[in-house]
């Protein structure tokens, strides 16, 4: 099915990540060596559901964060690339998991790791990646870089478990929600994002710099996920349009609408969230709604919100062609919306 909601508020142009992929080529091309170097194994199975999901696609955002923000700062050395190739093991592991939680058919357009091996295998290399990951965190040998990783590993994990508890859960509010993916998105957006500065031996305010542009866009990041499942396409989302719904997952336009709404639209979302009434008739009387009290677009709204406060954070510091580049990501994040 695909409902589309125009969510563009003006006609600009697009802001774009090739900057920043420009500026990390040469670095990223030693983190894709790695990753193909560390998702080996003797044990078949491991490195074909690793390259699956790996070789799906995706931009591969989070570590040419952690790349820019040690470039940013004159670092040269090899230990940005092994914390970078970390970052991704880590969100790799966090898809697979994530993929078995809540029972995905599709990532990026193509079947999940789990319905092709089965959920036992996902869960299982996704231990493994995160193993892997570790061990290039020690490899390293920096304390506070092992410390941010390891720190944003449990809180991603925390961010999980509160989630299953916010699952068809019509009475989360919006604060209980943003603490989700403040955990389950933002930690490693802001981890990714503050190992840079930390092996490039910038300062403790540098430092918080990169760690609150990371927090405030991955929290921008996950909410315009959130819009673009009632106003996006497959191909753009990387999943079917809807899949939040059909799940069940009270997400922030869902949240705001179940507010918002009159006693018969609370007793509908009931019925679509918690009861599983959640088929393509349903969806589409669920986008209405939420077009009616512009939820979609006050989502967005949020997500603008963080984008700022990201942008905020790395004012203070000298301009830069990554910071440039930093900057722009932000707003290509909000502009998938467009």
């Amino acid at each position: 099915m695909g409902i589309v909601v125009s969510l563009d508020e003006g006609k600009r142009e697009l802001a774009s990540v090739q900057p920043l992929v420009d500026l990390t080529a040469a670095s990223m091309r030693r983190v894709n060596e790695l990753i193909l170097s560390k998702a080996g194994s003797d044990v078949e199975m491991i490195p074909e559901i690793a390259n699956h999901l790996i070789s799906s696609g995706g931009k591969r955002l989070r570590p040419m964060l952690t790349l820019a923000s040690a470039e940013m700062f004159g670092y040269r050395g090899e230990s940005h690339v092994k914390l970078a190739t970390s970052v991704e093991f880590m969100h790799t592991a966090t898809l697979l998991h994530d993929d078995v939680v809540d029972e995905s058919a599709l990532r990026r357009g193509r079947k999940t790791a789990r319905m092709i091996w089965g959920n036992q295998a996902s869960v299982l290399v996704g231990d493994f990646l995160l193993g892997q990951a570790f061990r290039m965190m020690v490899d390293v040998g920096s304390l506070d870089a092992l410390d941010i990783l390891s720190s944003a590993a449990s809180v991603i994990a925390e961010g999980e478990v509160m989630q299953l508890s916010a699952a068809q859960n019509l009475e989360t509010t919006e604060d209980e929600y943003l603490a989700v993916i403040r955990a389950k998105t933002a930690a490693l957006f802001s981890a990714a994002a503050e190992v840079g500065p930390i092996v490039a031996s910038a300062s403790r305010e540098e430092r918080t710099a990169l760690r609150s542009y990371g927090t405030n866009l991955g929290l921008a990041f996950q909410l315009i996920d959130d819009a673009l499942d009632y106003g996006g396409n497959s191909k753009d989302l990387g999943k079917n349009v809807g899949d939040d719904f059909r799940e069940g997952k009270v997400t922030l336009p869902v949240i705001l609408s179940y507010r918002r709404g009159t006693a018969e639209e609370r007793a509908f979302w009931k019925r679509a969230i918690e009861g599983g009434s959640n088929d393509d008739a349903a969806l589409e009387k669920a986008i209405g709604i939420m077009k009616h009290y512009s939820t979609i677009a006050d989502t967005v709204g949020r997500a603008r919100h963080f984008g700022e406060i990201a942008r905020d954070a790395l004012a203070p510091l000298k301009n830069t062609p990554q910071k440039s580049a930093l900057l722009e990501v932000i707003d290509f994040c909000i502009d998938r919306v467009s």
